[in-house]
């Protein structure tokens, strides 16, 4: 039984797309992608915003990461998401802000990391909610769910028919390989996403894009809005998040009620993130977090979930014809730059593992990494390695990369509502089950 992206009438009886009926592989499997942060068996693709990939020295810091590790549907309530605002928000209005009237909205990638907590903070605000997604991530008789493929307009129409606001944070992983893949998702899939939602009378479209679309493995220190995109981009996702960026912001078009922003998060971590603690920790169980890259002090953005989602909500709050938010890109964070090696030593320690202690200097790790992804790309046609030691993940890993959000403290009132001793806090509280053993 198909549902070709109808909503889902009870929790009971989830139908998919047709693009997972019967295990069908042949309808574009390059353009599934699920909500950020997600897995399939075909592979991993998530949301934007953390994916720092600790196994080696970390990676790719803006990506959302995390959701079932397995290919069910993981059946979890957002239940008990409190009708009155959560206590990180609590200096908050709960009232709904004022300058939205209409309160429905979709979130595209709604069953991921990133994905699940904005449709969280949105129920508390007494918003009326869909998500769009390829599988039902979580329960909630609240949430109108609609499965499909997001390069599928018919998918996608009945999902952002009668709503103002879009949320789009749903992406292949940073990590991933496939050009093709980022390019028809990140890109064709943006695109016919914006074509629908302007044939359905959306009036606001807010993007999670990423701070890294102005990073190119050089150290950025309180880098603006005002940084050009990279010409030389890390890596694919990169690549294709500058263009979805610019095709989201050209859209924009008050003449035709329709207003785009972009929010660039850094270093999305948070309880449910299955990406950032999960393999950091793996890594440390296997003897992988003994060395520091470079003498440890370069300082990084890493931005508490609930601040990324605060920024979404209140681009918009605040996006509207006379603005300066259409057409624009906001550098979200906690607006507390830490030490790369300091936050993943808090870390690991807080679940009792050791911190990282041996320093190896950057540039001989860079060239290590180089001449190894050299060696790879010529042993590629005769054997099929996957490298996790390359020079960009040793950039991350070495270089200073923290971003300025007084653009977005201007426009929109951002303040973080997290500190970042409070969100370690939280994150570690939250995966305590991964604690190593006195």
């Amino acid at each position: 039984m198909t549902c070709a992206g109808r909503p889902i009438p009870a929790p009971e009886s989830v139908c998919r797309s047709s693009a997972h009926a019967g295990g069908d592989e042949r309808r574009r499997p390059e353009c599934r992608v699920r909500g950020a942060g997600a897995e399939t068996g075909r592979g991993r693709l998530r949301t934007e915003e953390s994916s720092t990939n600790a196994t080696v020295i970390g990676t790719k810091m803006e990506q959302v990461g995390g959701e079932p590790a397995t290919e069910r549907v993981t059946r979890m309530r957002l239940a008990d998401v409190p009708k009155e605002c959560p206590a990180a928000l609590s200096s908050l209005p709960c009232s709904p802000y004022s300058s939205f009237q209409a309160k429905r909205c979709t979130v595209i990638g709604g069953s991921g990391f990133l994905g699940q907590h904005m449709v969280e903070q949105l129920l508390a605000k007494g918003y009326t909610v869909n998500v769009f997604d390829m599988q039902q991530g979580f329960e909630d008789p609240r949430v109108r769910f609609f499965l499909g493929d997001l390069c599928s307009p018919q998918d996608l129409r009945p999902a952002v028919q009668g709503v103002s606001t879009v949320f789009h944070c749903a992406s292949p992983p940073p990590s991933g390989k496939n050009r093709e893949l980022f390019y028809r998702v990140n890109y064709l899939g943006t695109k016919n996403i914006i074509e629908t939602c302007r044939e359905a009378g959306v009036q606001k479209f807010i993007l999670t894009s990423s701070a890294s679309v102005i990073f190119e493995g050089s150290d950025i220190k309180n880098g603006s809005e005002d940084l050009p995109y990279a010409t030389h981009p890390i890596d694919y996702y990169t690549e294709t998040k500058i263009l979805q960026e610019r095709v989201v912001l050209d859209a924009n078009n008050p003449d035709r009620n329709f207003l785009t922003t972009a929010i660039r998060p850094h270093g999305i971590f948070g309880p449910r993130d299955r990406q950032l603690v999960p393999i950091l920790v793996e890594a440390a169980r296997k003897g992988k977090m003994k060395f520091i890259i470079g003498d440890g002090k370069n300082l990084v953005d890493f931005t508490f979930v609930d601040n990324v989602v605060h920024g979404h909500i209140l681009a918009a709050e605040h996006l509207s014809q006379d603005s300066p938010l259409g057409g624009k890109a906001f550098h979200i964070t906690n607006d507390e730059p830490i030490p790369f090696w300091t936050f993943l030593s808090r870390i690991l320690v807080g679940l009792n593992y050791d911190a990282p202690k041996y320093h190896i200097p950057y540039w001989v790790a860079y060239y290590l990494a180089f001449l190894l992804s050299l060696l790879v790309s010529v042993l590629s046609p005769l054997v099929q390695l996957q490298l996790t030691f390359t020079p960009m993940r040793v950039a991350l890993a070495g270089t200073f990369h923290y971003y300025s959000c007084e653009k977005a403290k201007r426009a929109m009132g951002y303040r973080p509502v997290v500190t970042m001793d409070d969100a370690v806090a939280r994150t570690v509280q939250s995966f305590r089950h991964l604690r190593k053993a006195e």
